[in-house]
């Protein structure tokens, strides 16, 4: 099952018995949880967290009765704390909740108290990595549960077309640089994402929001200076480019990681160049093929970078990079010093 699917069987008044929230994603969860609630009377809603209670409590509490609501939501967190000790890694704490088995939701599911929903969330593992492992497992404790829904980390291209709807249901623009530095500089992590968009609505009005007020406006958003210190390199910017570095520098930021943008950006230029692509619709194409997801303003970036430097300079250009890099790792190093080298060299006429 889908969150959408979920959403519409909850419009037409059929939610299921229960249902497994499995994985990290905040955003869809909590659109979940409101569109769940606002489903269900004032005060049937229950939050029971089984770091504290036992999956039977639990379950016990399913089978009640109540004397104020003909329909319950119970709304369960931790879920994962209900798997029993020593069946996931001792390097984790996923036990520290009472022990328990899933043999009494097996039971539960073949005859679910009509009218009440069970929701358990399982927020703790992600789906890839070590993390994998348990998560299977959390899957299999909860396997009884037919309906289960993925929340899975999105897309960098995923979390932008969501930023660009929710400016659109905010009632303000995001102009295509904005939306770009406002998705990289959140790591593309969606729940950050809306809460800035609700701030940036107050601030916008109906007017269009440019990369300037992300970078004014959104916390932890500097990374967008590094973006366009980026940009002036690939312009061969030199004057924009050192003043950059310098805003950088006095806001104390990480240098090297100005640098790892760098590399990211002419390395998908110089294969741009050796792939023969020819504007930003082939550029984007050819990187999704390859397993990278790119929007369109982004290959455009790509391709104005190629295209204004030859495939000599950009194999130069990673040269650069890297000397620069092991400079930045010189036992004494002055970053700046790297750094201002670097940009001599890179924006040389």
């Amino acid at each position: 099952m889908t969150a959408p699917q979920l959403m519409a069987r909850v419009k037409k008044g059929a939610p299921p018995p229960a249902v497994l929230l499995l994985g990290p994603e905040a955003y869809d969860r909590r659109r979940l949880k409101e569109a769940l609630t606002a489903a269900f009377p004032e005060g049937s809603v229950t939050q029971h967290d089984l770091l504290e209670l036992t999956l039977a409590e639990v379950l016990d509490d399913a089978r009640s009765l109540s004397l104020f609501a003909s329909e319950r939501l119970i709304w369960i967190v931790n879920a994962e704390a209900a798997l029993p000790r020593g069946k996931v890694s001792s390097d984790d704490d996923e036990g520290d909740g009472p022990a328990g088995d899933s043999a009494p939701l097996g039971a539960y599911m073949k005859d679910p108290t009509p009218s009440v929903a069970l929701v358990f969330e399982a927020s703790r593992f992600d789906f890839e990595g070590e993390d994998k492992r348990k998560q299977d497992r959390v899957r299999k404790f909860y396997g009884a549960i037919p309906d289960v829904i993925e929340l899975r980390r999105y897309a960098s291209h995923e979390a932008r077309k969501e930023t660009e709807a929710l400016a659109g249901r905010a009632g303000f623009r995001l102009d295509d640089a904005a939306l770009d530095l406002l998705v990289e500089a959140l790591g593309a992590d969606i729940a950050r994402i809306a809460v800035e968009i609700e701030k940036l609505s107050l601030f916008a009005g109906n007017r269009t929001v440019t990369a300037e007020d992300i970078g004014t406006l959104v916390p932890d958003a500097r990374a967008t200076t590094i973006f366009a210190l980026v940009n002036a390199v690939a312009r061969r910017d030199r004057i924009r480019a050192l003043e950059i570095l310098d805003t950088l520098t006095r806001d104390g930021e990480y240098l090297p990681l100005a640098l790892a943008f760098l590399s990211t950006q002419f390395r998908m230029a110089l294969v741009t160049r050796e792939a023969g692509l020819k504007n930003g619709s082939q550029v984007q194409s050819h990187f999704t093929k390859m397993g990278v997801p790119m929007w369109s303003s982004r290959a455009d970036q790509v391709y104005q970078t190629a295209a204004k430097f030859s495939q000599a300079q950009l194999e130069r250009a990673m040269k650069s990079i890297f000397e620069a890099d092991r400079g930045l790792r010189d036992a004494r190093p002055d970053d700046r010093i790297v750094m201002e080298q670097f940009i001599l060299r890179m924006a040389a006429k």
